[in-house]
């Protein structure tokens, strides 16, 4: 039987958190912080950085390990980026992640949306630095040439999970057009590509290895890895819980594997730190 897991994470001082969310509610935007309930959110907020997410607080498909909720896209927002742009200004975040729901609703899967916050935060933030962490898109390349073109610091696409799972684990996604995907940006973007597994859904140690082989043959060059926690009940259960040793064991290996920039541990996520990833 498994050991109760019960994470540790720093406590802020309350005032961190205070402002984080006065500010995000004032601009009315949301933090995949808090809709994933990110065990780091609290100390994220205390350095004053966090993972925007766009495009609305509902995601069109239904992943079993994710806590954002399932439903019919929302109504683009044109006023989003502006006011995203304010809230960038109004922390002073000198590094920013910003994400999304997946919308496959739309033509461009929301890649014009992305554009238009990258280009709304570069005129009023000239020195922050962008990371998009980015859907698939459904591997549909004038959605991908159009993030691509924004010129961003950094391009990220999490896999997710080993082969064999994620068909179970993300029913509307693909193993394959992942990695295509994280190729495609390797290829034609000129900046670093990063991506994110989660382990303890099933997996054997060898597919995690594999895993890190694939990523890392079509491109990709920085790595988070980190323990999946199961948000509630109705979720993916944790089938394994692994030690922070083993997370370092991990992370040995991906560097001597050819990886440029590796986060490894039982807390870490994919935004984790993204601002230190890499420098």
């Amino acid at each position: 039987m498994m050991q109760p897991f019960k994470p540790k994470v720093k406590a802020p001082h309350p005032e961190y958190v205070s402002k984080m969310q006065s500010v995000l509610r004032e601009h009315r935007l949301t933090t995949v912080c808090e809709a994933a309930l990110c065990p780091n959110r609290a100390e994220c907020y205390a350095r004053g950085s966090a993972t925007f997410m766009i495009l609305g607080s509902f995601c069109t498909r239904a992943c079993s390990f994710c806590n954002v909720a399932t439903g019919a896209g929302q109504k683009v927002d044109k006023d989003e980026p502006q006011r995203l742009a304010h809230t960038i200004a109004d922390l002073g975040l000198e590094y920013v992640v910003i994400t999304s729901v997946d919308r496959d609703d739309l033509a461009d899967y929301g890649a014009g949306h992305f554009t238009a916050c990258v280009s709304a935060i570069k005129e009023e933030n000239q020195s922050t630095k962008i990371e998009l962490l980015t859907p698939d898109f459904r591997f549909h390349k004038p959605s991908l040439d159009t993030i691509i073109a924004s010129g961003v610091y950094k391009l990220a696409h999490n896999q997710e999970t080993v082969e064999r799972l994620s068909k179970s684990v993300r029913p509307q996604s693909s193993y394959t057009r992942s990695l295509n995907v994280l190729e495609y940006y390797a290829k034609h973007s000129g900046v670093r590509v990063k991506s994110s597994l989660m382990l303890g859904l099933g997996e054997e140690e060898s597919e995690i290895v594999k895993t890190m082989q694939d990523l890392l043959s079509v491109g990709v060059r920085e790595l988070t890895l980190g323990q999946y926690l199961q948000p509630t009940p109705k979720h993916h259960k944790v089938m394994r819980y692994y030690s922070e040793d083993f997370f370092a064991a991990l992370k040995d290996e991906a560097y001597l594997m050819g990886f440029e920039a590796v986060a490894s541990g039982v807390l870490v996520r994919s935004s984790y730190f993204a601002e230190e990833l890499g420098r």
